[in-house]
């Protein structure tokens, strides 16, 4: 297959090409690395079947002759989108429509990865969150420029879907960690590994009761390429993450006594529109594309520990 992956050098964009050029498929990646990094994918363009492009995603309706688009850019670490709002949405609007303007002339299959953060903090009933959950998202939050942009571009890849007909894909990735993360991502994972290797202490917000569902990098890769090479009609929005619930404060202990850390651990105030509970019903993804998730936590996490120690080496 000829593949154009937009936000290729991102965490997820990294893996996911490493993953379709085994597979033998040729691969572009395009990124504007404002927060995925070329050093992610530096090794990868020894490959006579990759090649990566510094470009805006806006741009992409222009590109010719793909069969299959994987549509990862925009920001998914707080401090970064909060940092660049605008950009954040436009990224998630524009894209949205270059990238369905592409597949209306090529004719390409589609898989945009929208997130878990389109339930926001869900209320009493709504736990773990099933694909018909519209969600309770604070509009105006520190959060809404992602939350409501992924939102957003949900509803455009839907009606472009029905007034072109090219197939699409839309799937909500839940928490996901692994090798290519960034050290400042901002995120539970990658703060907590950082501040353990350094012996600072672990920042929990809270009392750390809120919930996260982890999944490894690899797992959700293969989520994400079963998806898209799925023959029966499938739409989406589709959930795809761990249903396995763990505390920030039982993740936080973890990290310590994985990297035999002498940290400590911090409580501060909860931020503005933090989810408390985050854990996704995968039972459509079971039905679809019998998905799994066989990779521990504990066995993630040592991979992942190991990542941020070359990274922090350096």
């Amino acid at each position: 297959m000829r593949v154009l992956v937009t936000g290729g050098a991102g965490f997820i964009g990294a893996n996911l090409c490493r993953a379709l050029l085994t597979l033998g498929d040729e691969v572009c990646a395009v990124d504007d690395f404002s927060s995925g990094r070329y050093s992610n994918v530096e090794e990868l363009v020894q490959d006579d079947n990759f090649r990566i492009m510094q470009g805006d995603v806006s741009d992409v309706d222009g590109m010719k002759l793909y069969d299959r688009v994987y549509h990862l850019a925009c920001p998914a670490s707080p401090p970064f989108y909060q940092k660049y709002p605008l950009k954040t949405l436009n990224t998630c609007y524009y894209g949205a429509t270059a990238v369905s303007e592409l597949a209306n002339r090529e004719g390409c299959k589609v898989l945009f990865t929208s997130t878990s953060e389109v339930y926001g903090d869900p209320t009493d009933g709504n736990h773990p969150q099933v694909e018909s959950y519209c969600g309770n998202v604070n509009p105006v939050g520190i959060r809404a420029c992602y939350d409501e942009g992924k939102r957003v571009s949900e509803t455009y890849f839907t009606e472009a879907h029905k007034a072109y007909g090219f197939p699409l894909r839309i799937v909500r990735l839940f928490n996901t960690y692994g090798p290519y993360m960034r050290p400042d991502d901002g995120r539970v994972i990658s703060n907590f590994i950082c501040q353990a290797l350094k012996g600072e202490s672990l920042t929990v917000y809270g009392l750390g009761e809120q919930t996260r569902s982890l999944c490894f990098v690899d797992d959700m890769i293969t989520g994400l390429i079963n998806t898209m090479e799925q023959y029966d009609a499938l739409v989406g929005p589709m959930n795809l993450g761990n249903p396995h619930e763990v505390t920030v404060l039982e993740l936080a202990k973890l990290i310590i006594e994985l990297t035999d850390s002498k940290s400590k651990i911090c409580f501060k105030p909860m931020p503005e529109d933090d989810p408390t509970r985050r854990q996704p019903d995968v039972t459509m993804a079971k039905e679809k594309i019998d998905w799994w998730t066989p990779t521990a936590l504990e066995c993630g996490l040592l991979q992942t520990i190991s990542w941020f120690k070359k990274v922090l080496a350096k």
